[in-house]
């Protein structure tokens, strides 16, 4: 008999939302349609969850039920981009996967034979969740016979669950409680008012009621757990890629002929992503020289789009940052990644935002295609032993909306040098009161001081003994120095503003 899994990664756009904020894993977190005091909560983790938070809530409401809760919109098309990653790894894993329609994060897969590449179906299981962990992500899988009882499995486990018999699997499939499920939250009062908790007391009820008093998604489920829409998979099928290629006459050297050159294959991917209902996220340009191989460049926009003339800006910078070639091209490909078109509801009475952030994303967009993925960043903050190790530059895609935060009045600002500058003419204290005595810091035009703030360790890589002050000039500034016990000098980490 034909095996088939299922993978269920739990409140999906709530593992979305804790990705882009790793510092709210221990809080109540809610994903809403809108962020505003009236937003409905979509979703909710398990701490908010033991605080009574809801789905169907107001966001008001659920405020006055837990004081710390987090919540924030995760966009369509965010899900629908790790959806696609997600299906691009489970295709190495299984030939045949299907994303379940109605339900972002649920997804089928043909198992059957795989413990012959695998050694075991628990092998296979476990690979697959290992690869999911590294996207971030918390999955179950559960291996089973048929797509309702492996869902409902699915939505109610935790971690790994293999069924050899199908008896088995339905007599654990009618078990599962219905709050497992996903449901519209009137239909779920309704069914709790009724008595009905499990799946078997579910599709015990007579179907004309089903249908004239729950709504859509009740009604889908009923179906599916009764046999009636037990269909084969329907795999996914991967959308082209679409890709143009120009071998060009002779090996060319200018830029502005090159850019030219590119843009009727960039208007002919344009237009074929326009008939099927996506846009450019990402363009490959792969330069194939004449004497010294090939090189590629990635461009991208603010954000997905059809606009030839943005996008012929973007090649334009890249290639005259560039300036003169090294070597005559021969051949050019392009290559686009493009993502699926969301549709936005547009309202009577639209709220707009003080300040439009788009005309600032398509600035950097500019300054990237110019100078580099690199020449825009931000300050990600990270676990580490010394200062200068506690945070990390990395590519800022998109500018989102400033949440500045309530300081007290006279907040000091700590700026720190990018690499600890070694400050001549500080002597060293004699060996005696390395450890034992504050040094003295009153030379070089230091007035007073305070400290030390001693930082020690490093034992697994390189010992580090530190001792840190603040050092006030006669001049007024305020430096933040220490002393490297190791190394027996003094090094500038940076100032206080």
């Amino acid at each position: 008999m034909d095996r088939m899994a299922c993978i269920s990664l739990p409140v999906f756009p709530v593992q979305l939302l804790l990705r882009r904020h790793p510092d709210w894993h221990n809080r109540p977190v809610a994903v809403v349609d809108d962020d505003k005091p009236q937003g409905t909560v979509l979703w909710r983790n398990e701490h908010a969850r033991a605080l009574r938070v809801r789905p169907g809530m107001r966001y008001a409401a659920a405020l006055s039920l837990a004081r710390d809760l987090r919540a924030a919109v995760v966009p369509g098309h965010e899900v629908d981009t790790t959806v696609a990653r997600i299906g691009e790894l489970l295709g190495a894993h299984s030939p045949r996967i299907e994303p379940a329609a109605a339900e972002a994060g649920v997804f089928w897969l043909d198992a059957s034979g795989l413990q012959r590449l695998y050694g075991s179906l628990d092998n296979w299981a476990q690979q697959v969740r290992t690869d999911l962990q590294g996207l971030g992500l918390e999955s179950t899988v559960v291996l089973g016979f048929r797509r309702f009882a492996t869902y409902a499995l699915a939505k109610s486990q935790t971690g790994i669950l293999i069924l050899n018999d199908p008896e088995d699997e339905q007599t654990a499939a009618l078990r599962v409680t219905l709050d497992w499920l996903t449901f519209e939250p009137k239909t779920k009062d309704l069914l709790r008012k009724l008595g009905i908790r499990t799946v078997g007391q579910f599709i015990a009820l007579p179907p004309a009621g089903i249908d004239r008093r729950c709504g859509p998604q009740a009604v889908q489920l009923y179906r599916l757990a009764r046999g009636k829409c037990d269909l084969p998979l329907t795999p996914l099928r991967p959308p082209t890629p679409l890709s143009r290629c120009l071998v060009l006459d002779y090996p060319e050297v200018d830029v502005h002929r090159l850019t030219a050159a590119i843009a009727p294959l960039l208007e002919s991917i344009l237009h074929t992503s326009s008939r099927q209902g996506r846009l450019l996220n990402e363009l490959k340009i792969r330069f194939l020289f004449d004497r010294i191989g090939s090189h590629t460049e990635r461009l991208r926009p603010a954000a997905p789009t059809r606009d030839s003339r943005l996008l012929l800006e973007l090649i334009r910078l890249r290639l005259d940052a560039a300036g003169r070639l090294p070597d005559g091209v021969v051949e050019i490909n392009l290559n686009a990644d493009c993502v699926a078109e969301s549709h936005k509801q547009n309202h009577l009475l639209e709220v707009r935002p003080k300040r439009d952030l788009a005309p600032a994303n398509r600035a950097l967009a500019r300054v990237r295609a110019e100078l580099g993925d690199e020449a825009v960043v931000h300050a990600h903050l990270r676990e580490a032993h010394l200062p200068e190790g506690q945070f990390t530059w990395e590519p800022l895609h998109i500018l989102g909306p400033a949440k500045p935060r309530v300081t007290p009045a006279g907040c000091l600002i700590r700026r720190m040098e990018s690499r600890p500058q070694i400050i001549a003419g500080w002597t060293p204290p004699k060996a005696s009161s390395a450890m034992d005595r504050k040094p003295d810091l009153r030379r070089g035009g230091v007035a007073r001081s305070s400290g030390p703030y001693m930082v020690s360790g490093g034992w697994w890589r390189r010992s580090v003994q530190r001792a840190y002050y603040f050092a006030e000039t006669r001049a007024g500034e305020i430096l933040w120095v220490y002393f490297d016990h190791v190394r027996r000098r003094w090094f500038r980490q940076g100032r206080v503003e």
